[in-house]
């Protein structure tokens, strides 16, 4: 197959000629430079294909007053580039430190420009291939038994050149404007096309069609020109900060709501826009009506002989006149390229613009086909961060790493500790770990136990909607039970009529830590890896089905859980209940008793003093352990009246009548008193 399958082969099909690849990524936005990256580095074989002359050609144009709304923190106070990763939602995964975007821009909120330098400099410094000016304009099947997923994918350009290979991966983002046909909605402008010269609405009323970021972005933009603005949507306005969900509107976007709100003229409207109808009058002056007023009438009769709403309800609230309307609905996915054997088929609902997609971002209705990027975001669609940079940057390594276990025979990536660990390795991911926290509820670290649970491996950021596929997509066992961490935020805390600033809104003792709001660590154990069954028939809003245990780390202020009282010691108790074992770390003059008064020593004990592993003693750690109350001072006990003060045997005497003396990792040895 290797042979028969190399780059740049040359197939002849029903008389016309193909070149092969095993990968084929379509769109070299940001999802598809990122995957072509995890590709190269791995060594296969793939082509990216790039309509524009340029990667990011999205960023390009839009968003039309160019001002990001993804945040470029600077300065966290912290030097751990994976934590610092948690506040910066611009930069790709590489292992090239000039590629983190601080280094193009210090504006907080930046320019779309800057993106697009970025993503130019990402393509040529890390010399992805990508194949500019190639629009892919049609996607068919070819069912073939020696392929990967049984058949090849067959892509042909503009230019009606042919490309074959065995797996697709489409990144094309979503860039087709969502628009609502309805009576006069040929008077309407475009997000895309209309002015962002605040000058040419001077002195106008407008009408903006829609609710996100779009719409308040162009509010913004001409707030201070304008009569007024009035905007309308089915829905009510959603903030981000209510919601949790970053693509919400951001409070950089809603001047419009102060202006509403402090009845400045500019206001809001609820109301299904498949109802309107718009009237165009002789001055060209566009009133809105409604569509059931038009049946059974000539509206280009002219406006007189229409009844419109103020006709009947003097008070209307869009009686007035407007002298534009901007719709500003967002996009949807491109499905015209693809043949019907593909089977890609919109979602329903308010995913509908989104292809239907699996957890693990494969088409429903073809194996072998990923969407990556923007338009896979139907998986985590008003939950989580799956359709921005800061969320797919993460899932789109999920994908390669389960093609790269699929297709390659490579594993998911893990690393193997002792039991003894256990506490510490979590603690550690919880607190740096940027997949985790920007994909909370979606990707979740991994814990697979070891048989005795003598030791533990450890799978970092994997998709848990296909937990239950675990063992098929990873190549990792799970015969012992597993430890599932994840990132919540309070079950009842976030929605658009949720008021998030309540006094007493936040969670600060253990004991109360499941009913943290916050977004804190979650854990969940399983004593065996759950079923497809139980995934489906999980609770509703939650992200896993029920577990034999579960623990919350209680939220905290500065997302630091690190404090021993209340973050390390609730989690280590629990760790130890799950496991029946008891995963403290202790001084060797404790390991030595316990190995006389019992039948089974702590892990630590087993794993470490008996192997002649651990701290070697000074006087230095000894003075601070005595001075800390975690040891007692030897030196000036006289064990057997005139037997010397430092003897061998005096102390071994005293040691063995005494308690054994239980701690915390050296680190932590000052707080090991409250324990």
């Amino acid at each position: 197959l290797g042979l028969a399958l190399y780059a740049g082969s040359l197939y002849a099909v029903s008389g016309a000629t193909f070149l092969y690849h095993d990968y084929c990524v379509i769109g070299a936005g940001p999802a598809g430079l990122q995957v072509a990256y995890f590709l190269q580095q791995a060594g296969r074989d793939y082509i990216v294909f790039e309509r524009s002359h340029a990667p990011g050609s999205f960023f390009a144009l839009y968003p039309r007053h160019r001002k990001l709304i993804s945040i470029n923190k600077q300065y966290t106070g912290k030097f751990n580039s994976e934590f610092n990763l948690r506040h910066d939602w611009n930069s790709l995964l590489s292992h090239d430190r000039r590629l983190l975007f601080r280094h193009y821009s210090r504006d907080f909120f930046p320019n779309a420009d800057t993106m697009v330098r970025y993503l130019e400099d990402f393509a040529s410094l890390l010399k992805l291939r990508v194949q500019y000016n190639t629009a892919i304009i049609h996607v068919t099947l070819e069912k073939n038994e020696q392929a990967w997923n049984g058949h090849y994918f067959l892509l042909t350009d503009q230019d009606r050149k042919n490309y074959k290979c065995s797996s697709l991966l489409v990144a094309a983002g979503m860039w087709v404007p969502n628009v609502v046909n309805f009576p006069g909605s040929e008077y309407v402008e475009g997000y895309e096309t209309v002015s962002i010269n605040p000058e040419d609405f001077a002195g106008q009323a407008v009408l903006i069609l829609g609710r996100g970021n779009s719409a308040f972005e162009t509010a913004e933009n001409i707030l201070g020109v304008t009569n007024f603005i009035h905007m309308v949507s089915r829905s009510r306005v959603r903030l981000s900060w209510a919601t949790h969900y970053v693509g919400d509107l951001r409070a950089i976007n809603n001047g419009l709501l102060d202006t509403y709100q402090l009845k400045s003229l500019d206001g809001l409207l609820e109301g299904d826009l498949e109802d309107l109808a718009i009237i165009k009058d002789k001055r060209g002056k566009l009133h809105i009506t409604l569509r059931f007023y038009l049946e059974n009438r000539n509206i280009s009769a002219g406006i007189d002989s229409i009844t419109l709403p103020q006709d009947e309800l003097d008070n209307f609230a869009t009686r007035a006149p407007y002298d534009r309307v901007i719709r500003c609905l967002g996009w949807k996915f491109d499905f015209s390229i693809y043949n019907r054997s593909l089977r890609i088929m919109p979602g329903k609902g308010n995913i509908k613009k989104y292809p239907q997609i699996k957890p693990s971002y494969e088409s429903r209705g073809t194996q072998g086909l990923f969407i990556l990027g923007t338009a896979s975001h139907s998986v985590d669609f008003r939950k989580s961060a799956g359709g921005f940079v800061h969320g797919f940057r993460y899932t789109t390594r999920a994908v390669h790493r389960l093609l790269e276990n699929r297709h390659h025979g490579v594993p998911w990536p893990s690393t193997v500790y002792p039991i003894t660990q256990l506490t510490n390795s979590i603690i550690k991911r919880v607190n740096e770990a940027s997949g985790l926290y920007q994909m909370f509820s979606v990707l979740a670290d991994i814990i697979l136990l070891r048989e005795n649970a003598t030791g533990f491996e450890y799978l970092e950021e994997y998709p848990i909607g296909v937990l239950a596929e675990l063992e098929m997509q990873t190549g990792r066992k799970a015969h012992n039970g597993l430890f599932v961490i994840i990132m919540e935020y309070g079950r009842n805390f976030s929605g658009a009529d949720k008021d998030v600033f309540y006094y007493n809104r936040a969670v600060g003792e253990a004991q109360h830590a499941w009913q943290s709001n916050f977004l804190h660590p979650v854990i969940y154990y399983y004593k065996h890896l759950p079923t497809e069954r139980e995934m489906k028939l999980r609770p509703p809003d939650w992200p896993l089905p029920r577990p034999d245990a579960i623990h919350h780390i209680v939220e905290d202020f500065l997302t630091d859980w690190t404090a021993p009282n209340a973050h390390m010691l609730p989690l280590r108790r629990f760790l130890e209940n799950c496991l029946s074992t008891d995963l403290r770390n202790f001084f060797a003059e404790s390991c030595f008793l316990f190995a006389f008064t019992h039948q089974k020593l702590p892990p630590f004990c087993q794993q470490g003093y008996l192997r002649m592993q651990g701290l070697v003693g000074s006087q230095e750690l000894r003075q601070h352990a005595v001075q800390a109350g975690l040891l007692q001072d030897y030196t000036h006990t006289d064990f057997l009246g005139d037997r010397p003060r430092d003897s061998h045997d005096g102390s071994q005497e005293q040691l063995m009548r005494d308690h054994a003396i239980r701690v915390r990792p050296l680190q932590h040895l000052v707080n090991a008193k409250d324990e």
